[in-house]
């Protein structure tokens, strides 16, 4: 699919709505998952996704973690890495959205991924929830549930990076996981 360039102005001229992209089907925990972080470039998405992993090993006991590092975070990924990381995982968390491009590119890869048949958690900061949502609209998932962490995290410290990341664990396990599966 070609990448979309969003309106900053919001507006949508004449376009027919689409149909809601599908929602790939969640486990019910992650107990002996394989978790998939895709990781933009971004200062500090690396050191605050794998703190999320970590943690999914410690308290949810995730089997496995691969890490994946975005060559550009202001463009979705490509199919390649998509479906290899669709193949690698049960699940995927991808971030860290602390800009308007990057929180749209993440969006765009989380629909991707749930098409895919992959739950995935998309985690941007609370300054680009427009951002987002626009782009999952655009993409064909309106209201597209993501996880959000306070801007910024690009200025964090090592240990505000652990403990914002600590802070979005709970969503990020309820957007791949389903209770009541």
């Amino acid at each position: 699919m070609p990448n979309a360039i969003l309106d900053p102005t919001g507006a949508v001229a004449g376009k027919p709505p689409r149909p809601a992209a599908p929602r790939a089907p969640r486990p019910r925990d992650l107990r002996g998952a394989r978790v998939g972080l895709l990781i933009n470039t971004k200062q500090n998405a690396a050191p605050f996704l794998h703190e999320v992993g970590r943690l999914l090993v410690e308290n949810y006991g995730v089997a496995s973690l691969t890490h994946r590092t975005k060559l550009n975070f202001a463009v979705p990924e490509s199919d390649d890495v998509i479906k290899e990381m669709a193949a690698e995982a049960d699940v995927i968390v991808t971030g860290v959205g602390d800009c308007g491009s990057c929180s749209a590119a993440a969006a765009a890869d989380g629909v991707v991924f749930e098409a895919a048949g992959v739950p995935a958690a998309v985690i941007v900061t609370t300054s680009f929830r427009a951002t987002t949502e626009a782009m999952a609209e655009l993409r064909g998932a309106p209201g597209f549930r993501y996880a959000t962490t306070e801007h910024p995290v690009a200025a964090l410290s090592e240990d505000q990076v652990r403990e914002r990341a600590a802070l979005v664990l709970d969503d990020v396990v309820a957007l791949v996981t389903d209770k009541d599966a």
